[in-house]
């Protein structure tokens, strides 16, 4: 299983405004200097963000995004599932009664383990967590 781009990218996304949150609004262009992303394709992934309620925003001159709730409220799963739908490493295991070999396979049983391990992970790390991870090691940028 690999994470897309647009999964690794919003994260990142996500991640930047928690970092940079002053309370003021962050405009998408200065993420998109920050991160090395274009401004157009992280445009495409805030507005998914966007429509789910995980970030709020104002247009204009003073114009930008801000994260909805504190950073502790979200998880790295939750950001992830967001872009990328359900994290099984097989459809078998979300989609019940579609493999014809359910009900004899035993591989489904690795495969739901690795499930569980992967969303062990992921929805035990917040973006507060990150931030934390952030700062610890040392991570400055300067601007002039």
């Amino acid at each position: 299983m690999k994470i897309s781009t647009k999964g690794r990218y919003a994260l990142r996304l996500m991640l930047d405004l928690a970092i940079n949150n002053t309370g003021e609004y962050i405009p998408i262009k200065r993420i998109a200097e920050r991160q090395e992303i274009s401004e157009k394709y992280l445009e495409q992934i805030i507005t998914q963000i966007s429509r789910a309620g995980y970030v709020k925003s104002v247009r204009g001159s003073q114009g930008g995004y801000q994260l909805t709730k504190p950073p502790e409220e979200y998880t790295v799963g939750m950001i992830l599932r967001l872009m990328e739908g359900e994290l099984s490493p097989v459809a078998c295991l979300d989609e019940p009664g579609s493999c014809e070999r359910a009900d004899r396979c035993v591989t489904v049983e690795v495969w739901q383990e690795i499930k569980e391990a992967i969303e062990n992970v992921v929805n035990n790390i917040t973006l507060a967590d990150l931030v934390r991870r952030y700062h610890e090691k040392g991570t400055c940028e300067y601007y002039i």
